[in-house]
C-alpha cells in the first residue's frame, strides 16, 4: 500500500525496493518524460490522450516506438501491486545507455483533486525548454512555485518576453472574455485537461480559442481558470489583477470536465 509521502515504485513490472532496482532512475532519470492520471476504480480520463502522450515522447525524445498495450499492463501490475483502485499515478519513460528498450517506471501514489479555493498566481519569467514534451528535469518550474508560495501565491504562472503568457507551473491556463475561453497562444504542454475541454466547450455554449495572451492585457478578461491533471479550479488574481469567479462559467466548465468519459486502463 501507498502513503502520502512515500510512493509504491514499480520499475518494469517489479517493485522497486532496493538500491540496484532505483539505479536506472538515479543515474538517467534526468533525461526522459513521463505523463500524470488519476485514476478512479481502475478508469482514466482520456486514457488514450496519456498513451499517445507515452508514445509521441519517445519518439521525439529517443527515437523509439513504445508499446502501449506494454504501459496499460504495466499500470495495472502497478494498482494491484499497490492494493488500490483509486491513484495519483505516474508513468515515466528513461532510458539507460545501450539498452535495447526503454525502462518504464511507475509510482503510485493517493489519489488527489485540485483545490477549488480561486488561486492566485504569481508571473515569472520563464518558458519551458522543448515545452510540448512533459519532460523531466523541471527544476525552474518547482523553483518558481515555492517562489511563488513564499509569496503567498498559490502557483507561478510562466511568460515569456514581452509578457507573454505561457502557462502555469503544473497547469494550463485559460481566460473568458465574456464570449469565448481564450487559451494562450504560446509554447506549452498541451495538457490532458485542456485536450478534453478544448474540443468540447462549444457543445456547451463555450467557444473556444486561441489568442496571444500578455501581462498587460489581463484587463480584457472578466474570469479566468487553471486545469491540470487533478481538475479545473478559478483563479482569483494574477499579480495585481483581481479576477471575479464568473459562477456560471465554472459550472458550464466542470460539467463538461465530469461529463468527460472514464477510460478503463
Amino acid at each position: 500500500m501507498t502513503t502520502a509521502h512515500v510512493p509504491y515504485i514499480e520499475i518494469d513490472g517489479r517493485r522497486a525496493t532496493t538500491a540496484d532496482d532505483l539505479m536506472i532512475p538515479t543515474l538517467y532519470g534526468g533525461y526522459g518524460h513521463f505523463t500524470a492520471m488519476q485514476v478512479r476504480d481502475g478508469r482514466v480520463r482520456g486514457l488514450r490522450l496519456h498513451l499517445a502522450r507515452l508514445s509521441e515522447g519517445t519518439q521525439e525524445v529517443f527515437g523509439a516506438d513504445l508499446d502501449e498495450e506494454l504501459v496499460r499492463e504495466r499500470v495495472r501490475h502497478a494498482l494491484e501491486g499497490a492494493g488500490v483502485r483509486d491513484a495519483a499515478l505516474r508513468v515515466y519513460v528513461l532510458w539507460a545507455p545501450d539498452a535495447a528498450a526503454a525502462t518504464l517506471m511507475v509510482t503510485v501514489r493517493p489519489p488527489a483533486t485540485m483545490p477549488q479555493a480561486p488561486q492566485a498566481l504569481m508571473s515569472v519569467p520563464y518558458v519551458r525548454p522543448v515545452a510540448h514534451v512533459k519532460h523531466l528535469g523541471g527544476f525552474a518550474q518547482t523553483h518558481y512555485g515555492k517562489l511563488a508560495q513564499r509569496e503567498g501565491f498559490d502557483e507561478a504562472l510562466l511568460t515569456g518576453p514581452g509578457g507573454e503568457v505561457v502557462e502555469g507551473a503544473i497547469t494550463n491556463i485559460a481566460f473568458y472574455d465574456g464570449t469565448s475561453v481564450v487559451w494562450p497562444d504560446a509554447p506549452a504542454l498541451y495538457g490532458i485537461t485542456m485536450a478534453l475541454l478544448e474540443p468540447r466547450l462549444p457543445a456547451a455554449g463555450l467557444a473556444s480559442v486561441r489568442r496571444r495572451v500578455t501581462l498587460d492585457g489581463l484587463s480584457a478578461y472578466r474570469a479566468a481558470f487553471v486545469t491540470n491533471s487533478q481538475g479545473v479550479a478559478p483563479v482569483r488574481r494574477i499579480d495585481d489583477t483581481e479576477f471575479a469567479v464568473d459562477e456560471q462559467l465554472m459550472k458550464t466548465v466542470m460539467s463538461v470536465y465530469e461529463t468527460t468519459p472514464w477510460e478503463v486502463i
